[in-house]
């Protein structure tokens, strides 16, 4: 399933990262970006200053943003190619909407997971740029760790932790015969680790951060089926002050998305508690959030459970 088409490509926001509650008083220092990220380009969506005065932090739209810089490690795109054997076959591990992606192996020894950005894909520089300062900026064990990323000519690519055992969908749908259903403890913890992920973004960001692509194929798990959210492209900051909601173009994955979101453009928290829902249905069930080789009337997993519910009524 992709996603729609549209990406909303101002951030005049400001994003105050906390830490948890315990140290939310602590002083964090401000945030530089990288030139070679701020002077990223993409035609149409091409990003501008306003002036040629203009900072790089009010280029970025984090202008009050804490003074701290990016930890995230530049690479070249030699040494990607280098540690994924030319992006060979054998090294394709996966793909999504931003790009294809590879193991890979860094000098140190580092088992790394490399997503190189499809230029003729769904998803462009913004992209690419919301993602790494996202990961930057935003740190819990349950959202994957951004080790590095290439902004090498006209290559974008970003550099993660490996999740060895892939996604939460790889484990839910169309299991091969010899795989093993996952028990009703995992599933649950799974559940339960996706949603502190979720959590952080919304309570300890200030403003709280929207993640607008909550779904099972983003929710990667380490051992023990550890799970941690990935793939933060859609991100977007959501509401402050007494503003109730952030309208932008619709953006998400058909059959996760939130209707009044989808009908309204209006965007909120909750929009994300919607797609968490869908997740647990698919947790709970079996199913797949939108499933074309079901009878008609259970195609759609949310539809299917509420005509479910009425019919015990």
């Amino acid at each position: 399933m992709g996603c729609f088409s549209c990406f909303d490509s101002k951030e005049d926001e400001k994003l105050n990262p906390q830490k948890d509650r315990d140290d939310s008083n602590r002083k964090q220092p401000h945030l530089t970006a990288p030139s070679n990220i701020s002077r990223l380009s993409s035609g149409a969506d091409r990003l501008k200053t306003r002036s040629t005065n203009c900072s790089k932090r009010e280029f970025l739209g984090i202008k009050d943003a804490p003074d701290v810089q990016i930890a995230a490690h530049t690479f070249t795109f030699r040494e990607l190619a280098a540690a994924t054997n030319n992006f060979k076959p054998e090294s394709f591990i996966g793909e999504g909407g931003f790009g294809r992606v590879y193991k890979g192996q860094l000098p140190s020894g580092q088992v790394v997971a490399v997503k190189q950005l499809d230029r003729n894909g769904l998803q462009g520089n913004r992209e690419f740029l919301v993602e790494v300062l996202m990961l930057s900026l935003l740190h819990h064990p349950n959202l994957v760790s951004l080790i590095g990323y290439c902004a090498d000519g006209d290559q974008r690519l970003l550099v993660y932790e490996f999740m060895p055992l892939g996604s939460l969908e790889d484990h839910l749908h169309d299991l091969p015969p010899d795989k093993e259903p996952l028990d009703w403890n995992t599933r649950m913890t799974i559940a339960s680790g996706a949603a502190k992920g979720l959590e952080h973004l919304h309570d300890k960001a200030n403003p709280p951060v929207i993640y607008r692509d909550f779904k099972s194929s983003n929710i990667l798990l380490k051992d023990n089926f550890f799970p941690k959210l990935s793939d933060f492209g859609l991100a977007k900051l959501g509401p402050t002050g007494d503003k109730s909601h952030v309208s932008t173009r619709v953006m998400g994955t058909y059959g996760y998305c939130a209707p009044e979101y989808a009908m309204t453009g209006q965007l909120t928290v909750k929009s994300d508690v919607y797609s968490f829902g869908v997740v647990f249905l698919e947790l709970i069930t079996g199913r797949k959030a939108i499933d074309s080789t079901k009878p008609q009337g259970e195609q759609n997993l949310v539809a299917w459970v509420i005509n479910l519910l009425i019919s015990f009524l």
